[in-house]
């Protein structure tokens, strides 16, 4: 039996040379990984109490929606700036290789609910730290940020370290 690791595709020197990328295509164009991978995200949630799914632009969309779905829960877009056309709040952050802004409907979580945030990576931390950032100026509380990959040694821990992190494949290196 195969596991998400081996679905994965290595592409060495990519974005720039000495990194090795982690791309999670390969587990979405297989449909037995993508179906490892929702069930193994879908485990990490069973008996968590929590309202809404919230998900990162792109990738979190694709592994939020299906949970969402399978919980009976509704999904919160975090989207890039400019994306959303009602109200929002917005915030800046740093990134691996530069700097983005991403937005919420202020709607989109009501002061009070409990919250997982999903994105299929953590890297350095940036965009689930401004993810919770926003969660949390609508008055919602994270009780969980779930990530299907993790790069261990850009440490993204670290800036979200008092929240509850769990990620399903880790990864040493750039």
């Amino acid at each position: 039996m195969k596991t998400l690791k081996d679905y994965m595709i290595s592409i060495p020197d990519y974005p720039v040379k000495g990194v090795l990328f982690r791309d999670v295509t390969g587990i979405l164009n297989e449909a037995d990984g993508l179906q490892l991978a929702i069930d193994s995200l879908a485990e990490r949630l069973e008996g968590l109490d929590f309202d809404v799914i919230a998900g990162a632009e792109s990738r979190g969309f694709i592994f939020g929606m299906p949970l969402a779905y399978k919980f009976h829960k509704p999904f919160a877009l975090i989207r890039k700036k400019g994306k959303l056309p009602r109200e929002t709040v917005s915030t800046s952050y740093a990134l691996e290789y530069g700097s983005a802004e991403i937005e919420m409907h202020t709607d989109s979580v009501k002061p009070g609910q409990k919250v997982v945030v999903i994105d299929d990576l953590l890297a350095t931390g940036g965009t689930m730290q401004a993810a919770v950032s926003l969660v949390e100026e609508l008055g919602g509380t994270v009780v969980k940020i779930l990530c299907l990959i993790e790069l261990v040694d850009l440490k993204g821990r670290e800036l979200i370290k008092e929240y509850d992190v769990d990620t399903i494949i880790q990864y040493e290196g750039k």
